[in-house]
């Protein structure tokens, strides 16, 4: 008998690529969407990839609500949280993101834990083990932890630090046999399921779109979705992982080095991609308009990197090529509408 597995946000970019290879390596998969309504959306697009047959079933669990999440993990053997408020509007009061992510995790760690689950994945950020803003460059690994206190820090990196610091809290205090591991993934592209809950992917696409009239000066270390998903796995079932913090981070691009792929590799189909640079006061002017760009502008010509060491010594772990996650996200985003 197969494994059974809890993956939270389905709907996502990430969770959706968790689900897909967990059902390719032949587990049994459930799910958790807010409403069943979404159920037959999300269950086409994983069908894109592999047929889940009789091995994928959902269940209606809100992170804002009690209600649901016990049923959904019951005589399972592991979770994956994945699920989280995406960050691209930076609330002004924190607290739109801070408390779903922070109580919503709280919710699946109550309900796994009293179901009995091996190992509970959670899906973090290097937004929480990165250094201040305005530091110098960096290159940090999983023993930092983010200040909550920087003034920079913006809603979704302080829900993510303190959504994750709450699990290794209420971890502590648990005498279960459940373990946590967590993943910290860097800016995720790679492959689209959907045009919904793009995420990092809109750095990509908004090249594509010539949305913006140039490169700015951003850059990111950048890993593929589909290596993203393989570290959870990885994590779920590898017994040097229990109690263990991964970061899933590839290799660092500046945005100008993107468009240059974008070009090189697509040919006319980037005829948008901006060749010139962009100029720092014309990206803050931008966000003035704008809260996804605003979010990124106090990253402007910093260079703060993660190392992915960790992930993979202990774990065997090998990310693709920044360039494939790049193109093959690019074509993916053209498959699917998404670039006008």
């Amino acid at each position: 008998m197969s494994k059974t597995v809890l993956v939270t946000g389905a709907t996502g970019f990430v969770g959706s690529w968790c689900v897909v290879e967990l059902l390719q390596r032949g587990y049994t998969v459930r799910t958790t969407v807010r409403s069943l309504a979404k159920e037959a959306a999300a269950r086409t697009i994983i069908a894109s990839v592999v047929d889940p047959g009789d091995k994928l079933t959902f269940f209606a669990a809100d992170l804002n609500r009690d209600e649901g999440w016990d049923a959904a993990v019951a005589g399972c053997d592991y979770v994956l949280h994945v699920a989280s408020p995406l960050g691209t509007d930076n609330p002004k009061d924190p607290d739109v993101l801070v408390v779903p992510a922070r109580e919503g995790t709280l919710r699946v760690l109550r309900a796994a834990t009293g179901a009995g689950v091996e190992r509970i994945v959670m899906t973090s950020s290097v937004a929480a083990c990165a250094p201040r803003i305005r530091s110098g460059e960096t290159t940090t690994d999983e023993t930092f932890w983010t200040d909550p206190s920087d003034p920079d820090l913006g809603a979704y990196r302080l829900s993510k630090t303190l959504a994750e610091r709450a699990a290794w809290d209420f971890m502590s205090q648990q005498s279960s046999r459940t373990r946590l591991t967590t993943i910290l993934p860097s800016a995720v592209l790679g492959p689209v399921l959907s045009k919904e809950n793009l995420g990092s992917v809109q750095i990509v696409q908004r090249l594509l779109t010539g949305s913006i009239p140039g490169a700015p000066r951003l850059g990111f270390n950048f890993v593929d979705v589909r290596d993203v998903a393989d570290l959870h796995i990885r994590a779920m079932t590898a017994p040097e992982a229990a109690g263990e913090r991964f970061i899933a981070g590839g290799e660092w691009k500046w945005m100008k080095d993107i468009s240059e792929i974008l070009r090189s590799e697509l040919g006319p189909r980037a005829k948008k991609v901006p060749s010139r640079n962009l100029p720092d006061f014309v990206l803050r002017l931008i966000g003035i308009f704008d809260p996804t760009v605003r979010v990124v502008t106090p990253l402007l010509g910093r260079k703060h990197m993660v190392t992915s060491a960790k992930a993979q010594t202990v774990l065997g772990w090998k990310p693709r090529s920044a360039k494939t996650a790049i193109v093959d996200c690019a074509e993916s985003l053209i498959a699917k509408g998404a670039v006008n």
